[in-house]
């Protein structure tokens, strides 16, 4: 048609040359009132079917809101939508076997009043018992895929079917039939590609909504379990706490016992013996001796059996270990100042840094190797006086034991390195002991001459001692 450069006068169009006014001209070109009978026919059917296509659009974007419903409300809209907009006797839904596991439903039939059938899988459906032969021949062979005219649309005059395609392969079909006098055409086949493209992406997508749904389900059970296995572990937590702390307690107690004991069999064995013997002797004196010298020979004698009898006494009271179950180390330490000390010997525990918990094995170390320094202060270094100060550190502990006795650091220092060397006979194996509960422990243990005028023993344990791979024989 040529284009329009500048309008002309219209001709006369009858035998009377009248030329037709506006009205007439506007109504000749779009075809009403023309003489042109077809005209008017043809606009009114355009006009149906443009509002036919609106319709559909419009239950199309309803059948996709239902993704979020789940897949089978989703299938059961779209089925909705193709049998109104085609007012159709039978509609049918399937997925091909093998392809999109994880959606549902497989399958389903609509019938024209809109009765759902299938045969699993759809909650809302019948079971079908007298599905018409073309709609049963079609759903088996979508199902199975047993023809390649599937493959590509089919449509005839009462009849449309639209594969459902998923990154280029046919995962199932939509088909549709119509009554008698109410045929196909190709607004149809539009409007149903359509649909069947954005209900099989509707579709994954829904079948993913309802994949994360139930992976959501599961992580709130696995959270839900978790949370009870921790209160679970936090009760055990707790139960293995108060058990290590019951453990330790019963370690203080065993070690106090065990000093208590060592120290009446000491005082048995060597003090009482001694102090025994002497008064023996003191009586053969006594016989002996002129009156004068008896007479203080007896009170001698009366001295050292006084003695004894103290002696069998604080071995008795040793004897009857009270319990430390509840004792701190420090208040343990204080435990074993007044086991060890004799009365004219004043002693003094000092505790610095923060207090906190050590392992067992460093506690029984620090309260081992006090006791020994302490038994030896008291029976050896002739001292008035002794000092425990127990230090806590960032990383580690540390123990130094103090007095103002007779010691020299440099003897006791050649004594260790024998000891060390050789076993002495049983003798001085008390400095040994000490050196290697520290070494044991990864610390370590100096000799050296107090500030108070006599020995001190320090020692340095770390908070978390890590035990060396050497044994006994290799420091030897």
């Amino acid at each position: 048609m040529a284009t329009v450069t500048r309008r002309q006068p219209p001709e006369p169009s009858g035998s009377d040359g009248r030329v037709p006014d506006d009205t007439e001209w506007l109504n000749s070109l779009i075809g009403l009132h023309s003489v042109k009978g077809g005209h008017y026919a043809q606009y009114r059917g355009v006009e149906q079917r443009l509002t036919r296509v609106v319709g559909a659009l419009d239950r199309i974007s309803r059948a996709l809101v239902d993704t979020a419903e789940g897949p089978e409300n989703l299938v059961l809209s779209v089925a909705r939508a193709v049998s109104e907009h085609l007012d159709a006797q039978w509609v049918v839904f399937a997925l091909c076997d093998g392809e999109l596991e994880r959606t549902g439903p497989r399958h389903l039939m609509m019938s024209a009043d809109g009765t759902v059938y299938a045969f699993e899988g759809v909650a809302s459906a019948r079971v079908p018992s007298n599905l018409p032969d073309d709609v049963l021949n079609r759903l088996n062979d979508i199902l199975r895929r047993q023809t390649d005219r599937l493959e590509r649309p089919v449509v005839d005059e009462h009849h449309l079917h639209l594969p459902l395609q998923l990154d280029g392969r046919v995962v199932g079909g939509l088909s549709a039939w119509t009554r008698q006098g109410n045929p196909v055409d190709s607004a149809d086949l539009v409007v149903m590609r359509i649909l069947a493209r954005q209900a099989v992406v509707a579709l994954l997508n829904a079948a993913l909504l309802e994949e994360s749904r139930h992976q959501l389900a599961r992580a709130e059970d696995a959270y839900r379990r978790v949370s009870e296995q921790a209160a679970v572990l936090a009760a055990r937590n707790e139960d293995l706490e108060r058990t290590q702390r019951e453990l330790s307690a019963a370690m203080r107690q065993r070690l106090v016992t065990e000093e208590r004991e060592r120290i009446a069999r000491e005082l048995h064995d060597s003090v009482t013996q001694s102090v025994l013997s002497a008064g023996m002797q003191i009586e053969v004196c006594r016989v002996e001796s002129d009156p004068g010298t008896a007479a203080r020979l007896e009170v001698a004698g009366r001295l050292t059996r006084h003695a004894v009898e103290q002696l069998r006494s604080v071995i008795y009271a040793l004897n009857q270990a009270p319990s430390v179950g509840g004792l701190s180390l420090a208040e343990i330490l204080d435990e074993l100042c007044s086991m060890h000390m004799p009365a004219d010997l004043r002693t003094e525990v000092k505790v610095t840094g923060r207090t906190r918990d050590l392992p067992d094995d460093a506690q029984h170390a620090i309260l081992r190797i006090a006791g020994e320094a302490l038994f030896n202060t008291a029976v050896h270094a002739g001292a008035t006086r002794a000092k425990v100060v127990l230090t806590y550190g960032e990383r580690d502990v540390a123990l130094s034991v103090d007095d103002d006795g007779s010691g020299d650091p440099g003897h006791l220092r050649r004594v260790l390195q024998a000891a060390m060397l050789g076993d002495l006979a049983g003798r001085h194996r008390g400095l040994a002991n000490m050196t290697a509960r520290a070494d044991d422990l990864g610390g370590t243990l100096r000799i050296r001459r107090s500030r108070m005028g006599g020995i001190r023993i320090a020692v340095e344990l770390p908070a978390e001692p890590a035990r060396p791979a050497r044994s006994q024989e290799a420091r030897r």
